[in-house]
């Protein structure tokens, strides 16, 4: 296994705001690389991270773009290859949760988890990928979840997005590989974020006892793993 460390990559990490994608904003701006936040609606908190990471001397910028429209994410591109003229690395971090029972959910809310967390991964991998193939390298990293392989009551649309991200992940990496793009998935366990902050602790638990380590993960350990990952090539 080959390991190359770029100077300095210009990073997109969508959901910025979050709490993954605060730890990861947080780690590869201390590396040196240029990064780009996405945000939707949660901008107060992406520009409370965009401050820090300049405060600390990172070059960094925030950009906004509705995942579930496919030309938002197309003008976010847009603007970040223009500044830049590149990307080097894709994290799709951003993910909703619609908690409710199957027989319960409405067609809209089936929509709106599977638009922000499959279609606009797609739509997100779309647009870095072909600039990533045109100039011959690149890497995207796309956050799925344990969840996809166990399921979960009350989070079908969830479980089902992330399921069908593995196998998105699986057909980009063999459609561009071959052209020097690197195309992974990553599947954390339980993590203590927003996300997962309304849980009912009977919830709580039981996901935390199917994590292996029988602990909660934690936001250091994820966005370091993926943060290692990034500076391997062909994994």
């Amino acid at each position: 296994m080959k390991s190359a460390i770029p100077r300095k990559r210009v990073v997109l990490i969508t959901g910025g705001s979050g709490g993954l994608g605060r730890a990861l904003c947080q780690i590869f701006s201390t590396a040196g690389d240029t990064v780009c936040a996405h945000f939707h609606r949660n901008k107060n908190a992406c520009e409370k991270t965009i401050r820090a990471l300049k405060k600390a001397g990172g070059e960094s910028a925030l950009f906004s773009a509705d995942l579930q429209d496919s030309k938002s994410v197309q003008r976010m591109m847009e603007k970040i290859l223009k500044r830049w003229e590149k990307v080097d690395l894709l994290i799709n971090s951003a993910a909703i949760t619609g908690d409710i029972l199957f027989s319960r959910m409405e067609e809209g809310e089936w929509d709106q988890v599977i638009g922000v967390n499959l279609s606009g991964v797609f739509f997100c991998m779309r647009e870095a990928g072909r600039a990533m193939v045109e100039k011959g390298e690149g890497h995207i990293i796309n956050i799925s979840s344990y969840a996809a392989y166990t399921g979960r009551v009350g989070q079908a649309s969830y479980t089902a997005s992330k399921r069908g991200l593995i196998a998105l992940t699986q057909s980009a990496a063999k459609e561009w590989g071959r052209s020097g793009v690197q195309v992974n998935a990553v599947l954390p366990g339980y993590l203590p974020t927003p996300m997962t902050a309304s849980l009912p602790p009977v919830e709580k638990k039981r996901m935390i006892q199917e994590n292996t380590l029988g602990r909660p993960s934690t936001l250091e350990e994820v966005s370091r793993f993926i943060f290692d990952l990034s500076r391997m090539k062909h994994v």
